[in-house]
């Protein structure tokens, strides 16, 4: 069989340039007859290769996506990953869909209080191992780290750790972040400084933590947490509005330096998702509000999801952790290998709405 997957992979870009349909079928009979090889030899001697008598370079095979075959951009068998804030949420989705496909998963979480300029309950160390009890259940090897993004030390002590006791770190997904509803003139300084700390200086701590290991191996897949709220300026949110906004420069500057070393490095921009982040009064009324409509003083989730869904092309009021992770798996999987500096919107629609 393994050798079937090579020929397929020294053949796909000769089928896709030149060979037609009618050849991939060819192709695809032979690789169960006995005959596959003379066949695939013949085909492979026939696939356009040059362009005036000049060879056409192709990018090499650890920095391809690889042949067409089922599953291939959900597949992590043999990978391992960190998530940071993973206890709950987005980054629990991201770490539980990993595992889910294949990886053992390390999840990160400070798992208790993170500042006052929170609006979120903090996330309890009960809800970090319930992560690691759910990654356990798809027969991955999963453990629980507390660690506070914002102590790069801490975190490279973790690097090692994950580094000794896994062997090697592919894929690194930053995802820990607070949010503050406070308007700008009225804020307080930790309301500003708390935020961009933990939710930039956080992400970018992450990546410098990790990607050494990575750089060392010549390869990895750093996934980084941005928002919708991080395309556009957010009315009495500007702390949270501005991280978000600079993980995106961010993650562009990073992809441009460490491209070299076969390191890819994305954004994934959530819209609104119900998580403990959302779900409590403030950002409901937010929420009826950046419609045009006056909210009651506590909105329930129903008054504020019939206000907002009409507004979105889906018609959904918000979306669900696990509608956000299938995507993360894809960035960090062998698919993804072209995709590095890009910013992967799961909305629901409200993409459709923005320049």
């Amino acid at each position: 069989m393994t050798g079937t997957i090579e020929k397929h992979d020294a053949l796909r870009r000769g089928l896709v340039m030149g060979g037609g349909l009618a050849a991939g079928l060819a192709m695809a009979n032979a690789a169960s007859a006995a005959t596959a090889t003379s066949t695939l030899e013949m085909q492979t001697q026939d696939a356009p290769r040059t362009l005036d008598g000049n060879s056409v370079p192709e990018p090499p095979p650890e920095k391809s996506a690889g042949p067409v075959r089922p599953g291939r951009g959900s597949m992590l068998t043999g990978k391992v990953a960190v998530v940071t804030g993973a206890a709950r949420g987005i980054g629990r989705a991201i770490a539980v869909e990993f595992a889910a496909n294949g990886a053992d998963v390390v999840a990160v979480d400070i798992a208790g209080p993170v500042s006052p300029a929170s609006n979120a309950e903090p996330a309890t160390p009960d809800e970090l191992a319930d992560t690691v009890r759910q990654i356990k259940q798809y027969g991955r090897r999963g453990e629980a780290i507390r660690a506070d993004i914002r102590d790069i030390a801490a975190l490279r002590r973790v690097a090692d750790q994950v580094q000794t006791t896994y062997g090697k770190i592919d894929i690194v997904v930053a995802d820990a972040a607070i949010q503050r509803w406070m308007p700008l003139l009225d804020m307080q300084d930790s309301d500003w400084h708390d935020v961009i700390d933990n939710n930039l200086n956080g992400t970018a701590n992450t990546i410098r933590a990790f990607a050494p290991k990575m750089v060392a191996q010549k390869n990895g897949r750093i996934i980084v947490l941005s928002s919708m709220q991080g395309l556009h300026g957010t009315k009495d949110a500007s702390s949270y509005s501005a991280s978000k906004w600079g993980i995106i420069g961010l993650m562009k500057s990073a992809a441009l330096e460490l491209g070299q070393y076969n390191i890819t490095v994305n954004a994934l921009i959530p819209g609104l998702v119900d998580t403990a982040l959302t779900r409590y009064y403030k950002r409901l009324s937010e929420t009826m509000a950046e419609t045009g409509r006056k909210p009651p003083e506590k909105p329930t989730p129903q008054e504020a999801w019939d206000v907002r869904a009409p507004t979105v092309a889906l018609k959904v009021g918000w979306l669900q952790p696990d509608d956000i992770s299938p995507a993360a798996v894809f960035l960090a999987s062998d698919a993804a290998a072209m995709v590095t500096g890009a910013e992967y919107q799961v909305t629901g629609g409200d993409s459709a709405k923005d320049v």
